[in-house]
């Protein structure tokens, strides 16, 4: 579903990674790591068709993804580490503009279970500059939730969070590989899933 061909990584003059390779089956989540600077976020962008590469490709259903820009824009869901929000909006609110950016069609209803799951539901109404930065997390996390995108890609998802969110995000993630969807990940913490065999980790090294 989601492969990288012989990435090559440039930044301020810097060789940050060559040759980067992977294919990602059905089900399965790669966790990224690698000390600071090694490239992990300058790598997720490039998986999701925010930043070019210096040399190679990343291929979507075996095509490049600069093929099927918009197919695959609308299948996939990045959460980088800025969450993304309009402070001057509520949840509600930031929920539909995210939805009609992604050109998701779900009802009101469909919108405020989502952020129920996610652990908003008594804050729906409140705007977003008054949330605490773990609220403001989960409204983030909402959006991977937005239809049934198959391809996530997310950058440092635990951030802000207490215990009790991360294990919603370990949920979030064991609910998306059971669909058959796969996931890139770049975290400092853990990953509890309950099937680890879904799980490989590529580590890039300081350069």
């Amino acid at each position: 579903m989601l492969a990288a061909v012989d990435l090559c990584c440039v930044r301020s003059d810097r060789l940050l990674f060559q040759g980067l390779g992977f294919a990602l089956r059905p089900g399965t989540l790669i966790k990224v790591a690698g000390p600071n600077g090694a490239g992990k976020t300058s790598l997720l962008r490039i998986l999701a068709g925010l930043a070019q590469p210096e040399d190679g490709e990343v291929q979507w259903q075996g095509q490049p993804i600069a093929h099927h820009a918009a197919e695959y824009a609308a299948d996939r869901r990045y959460l980088g580490h800025h969450n993304g929000h309009s402070l001057a909006l509520t949840a509600r609110e930031n929920l539909r503009v995210a939805a009609a950016l992604q050109g998701v069609e779900q009802s009101a209803a469909e919108r405020d279970a989502i952020l129920e799951t996610v652990g908003l539901a008594h804050v729906l109404d409140a705007p977003v500059a008054r949330l605490s930065s773990g609220q403001r997390r989960r409204l983030a996390l909402a959006r991977l939730l937005l239809g049934r995108a198959g391809v996530w890609i997310l950058d440092e998802p635990l951030n802000a969070l207490d215990r009790a969110g991360q294990t919603l995000v370990n949920g979030m993630l064991a609910e998306h590989l059971s669909r058959q969807g796969v996931a890139v990940v770049s975290t400092h913490h853990p990953l509890a899933l309950p099937s680890p065999a879904r799980q490989q980790t590529l580590t890039l090294a300081a350069s």
